[in-house]
């Protein structure tokens, strides 16, 4: 027993201390590689606006070389479809790295990411995700304004836009859900377009900001129904904004069925 013990203790720390940071090397490579595979045609395809969704083609293929080759195997089960034709405001939790792939891959529509400047830092990812995404410095006022008039644009464009309301990785992992920011639920209703909630089960799980923790399988989502703002005024910002937080917090509390 005593040798078994230590058999399995040595296997654990060769896990969690040389094969796990190994693999989580392996994400950021993975993600440069991708780019540099696709890199011709996401060029192209960020030439002009009206070819967005091109690009955002490109990308969904990206992600999703990104999401198989970490051995995650997304499993979506969608409540309501989006119309092609129509503009949406899809949200998630938001725990992991992860969930920019796994969103690109569960959701056709062509969308647009509404997301914190400091990612446009990433070698090679950066590039495109300045060129692409509608960047916002949260510390600053301006910045908050200039993005409202970025996603108008967008929206009159025909797309969707994405928004992780959380705001950002909640540091302690065990909240299960943060608090939301106001921007999605104002955007929604002031362009009249439904919300549409999405929770994200496995992620935190699956590849948190923890560097020693993760591991590869499945990663479930689950798309609820659309929660609709047509007729909804902008002072009642705060109810759809508490209702759509309770969806996705009610599904995430649902015990595990294995």
């Amino acid at each position: 027993m005593a040798q078994y013990n230590c058999v399995f203790l040595r296997s654990m720390i060769l896990k969690k201390y040389i094969f796990i940071p190994l693999w989580r090397i392996w994400f950021y490579v993975l993600i440069a590689l991708a780019i540099i595979l696709l890199f011709p045609f996401l060029i192209v395809s960020i030439l002009r606006k009206e070819w967005y969704p091109g690009f955002f083609v490109i990308a969904r293929l990206w992600a999703t070389i990104i999401l198989f080759g970490m051995g995650f195997f997304p499993k979506v089960r969608k409540e309501q479809l989006p119309d092609r034709r129509k503009s949406y405001m899809f949200v998630a939790n938001h725990t992991s790295m992860a969930d920019i792939m796994l969103m690109l891959y569960s959701v056709r529509n062509p969308f647009v990411f509404v997301g914190k400047k400091e990612l446009g830092k990433i070698p090679l990812f950066g590039f495109f995700y300045k060129r692409t995404c509608i960047l916002v410095d949260r510390n600053n006022a301006k910045s908050r304004m200039e993005v409202f008039e970025a996603a108008q644009e967008r929206l009159k464009a025909g797309l969707s836009i994405c928004i992780f309301p959380e705001g950002g990785v909640p540091e302690d992992e065990n909240v299960i859900l943060d608090t939301f920011k106001d921007g999605a639920f104002r955007l929604a209703i002031d362009h009249q377009i439904p919300i549409v909630p999405m929770t994200f089960h496995d992620n935190k799980k699956r590849f948190s900001y923890s560097f020693f923790s993760g591991s590869p399988g499945k990663m479930r989502v689950k798309s609820h129904r659309f929660v609709f703002t047509n007729q909804v005024s902008i002072e009642n910002k705060r109810s759809v904004k508490d209702v759509v937080r309770n969806i996705i917090l009610q599904e995430l509390e649902k015990p595990t069925i294995h």
